[in-house]
């Protein structure tokens, strides 16, 4: 008779979740050999390697308020249609990957009704920046919780979460893609400089956040007339962004695909970025930026935000900044969001002076910060941790 390994549950609920999930098998199949079976929720990585997905990753991997609401029923039956699968297969341990509203419904009610299996979670939501009680209230259902920023162990022990193990981030492995060989980023001489500008990878970023955007560049080309703007626009809103520039003063040039995003960030002397996993790649980078943001309507109603922040003991909303635990990167929030503030800030960095020099000191600590202590690589210490948690359930 064949003798079979473990069976594992894996459930990612986006893009992103299915490249730490496909990561995550291959190590695992390197550490328990290849008759490990996988099943779950993922998408084209994760089942090319093996993983029999419940359903289409598709159904799942929606983004914004509205297109919640209109996928709704489909959600909800997805979530039961998971857990009725993943209490069916039993298996050794359940991995749930990011996207908390989904996976962390589904490992809610595997939790009641199959307490025995496991849970790791993969991916910690934001609890430093919205919604602190989520962290106490997941360690009624998640074991282990493996963390991509260093500075997630300790704001979980405070607000009472899992066990937390900072395990890596993907970027630090694969930094030398946003970092520049040879002359790839100029010299910084009087108004040859290349700024990239990053308004957001969501509809409902772009539209907040782009006029203002667009009249930052149209300051600052009038002091600065040499001046190169780079924008990398994400697929789906590549043709949107393309009609809203348009109406800009001054053109930026619009890119398109991770390679001429990565290769702007070579190039870049600096960025306006919306906040978000952005302003890390562009630290990561070496990329001096001026960060805004602005929150919709509810969010804004519900005046919470600050308040967050102060209970989970963070005082920043710019990743760089909670790791550097400092505000190295200005920062810009709702009506502070003005495009000749931003442009002065923007100029600031765009010549070799203190500010610039200053910035470019506090980013190049990122290495020491986000380094794994023992050496591991990210996926070799999470791939530890979720065996180790499948072991001790035995």
């Amino acid at each position: 008779m064949t003798s079979t390994g473990p069976t594992i549950c894996l459930v990612a609920g986006e893009e992103s979740g299915d490249q730490l999930g496909s990561e995550l098998m291959k190590a695992l199949d390197a550490k328990l050999g290849e008759e490990t079976r996988y099943c779950g929720v993922g998408g084209e990585r994760m089942t090319n390697l093996g993983l029999s997905s419940f359903f289409d990753i598709s159904d799942v991997s929606v983004m914004g308020l509205s297109a919640v609401l209109a996928r709704l029923p489909l959600i909800i039956r997805r979530v039961y249609q998971t857990v009725d699968a993943i209490v069916a297969a039993d298996p050794a341990v359940l991995v749930i990957i990011d996207s908390p509203d989904f996976t962390h419904n589904v490992a809610r009610r595997v939790r009641k009704r199959a307490p025995h299996i496991p849970i790791v979670g993969y991916v910690s939501p934001s609890v430093w920046a919205w919604r602190p009680g989520r962290a106490k209230n997941m360690s009624a259902y998640v074991d282990q919780l493996l963390a991509l920023l260093p500075f997630e162990p300790e704001v979980h022990k405070k607000l009472g979460g899992p066990p937390t193990h900072y395990v890596g981030h993907p970027l630090v492995e694969n930094v030398g893609d946003l970092r520049p060989a040879g002359n790839e980023r100029a010299p910084l001489l009087k108004d040859n400089g290349v700024l990239v500008v990053l308004p957001g990878s969501r509809r409902s970023e772009i539209d907040r956040l782009l006029p203002d955007f667009g009249k930052t560049v149209a300051h600052l080309k009038k002091e600065m007339p040499g001046l190169e703007v780079l924008l990398p626009a994400v697929g789906h809103l590549e043709q949107r962004i393309r009609q809203e520039v348009k109406s800009w003063e001054f053109q930026p040039k619009v890119l398109t695909g991770l390679d001429e995003k990565q290769a702007a960030f070579r190039r870049a002397h600096a960025a306006l970025a919306a906040s978000g996993t952005v302003s890390l790649e562009l630290a990561l980078s070496g990329v001096p930026m001026v960060v805004a943001y602005k929150v919709d309507w509810f969010f804004r109603r519900l005046k919470e935000l600050n308040r967050l922040f102060k209970l989970a003991n963070v005082d920043s909303f710019v990743l760089p900044n909670i790791i550097l635990g400092n505000r190295a990167i200005p920062a810009f929030l709702d009506e502070e969001v003005d495009p000749e503030v931003l442009a002065r800030k923007l100029i600031g960095l765009l010549t070799d002076g203190p500010e610039r020099q200053f910035q470019l000191s506090e980013l190049s600590r990122l290495d020491d910060l986000m380094r794994l202590p023992d050496g591991h690589s990210q996926k070799d210490a999470a791939v530890g941790i979720v065996i180790r948690t499948m072991n001790s359930a035995r």
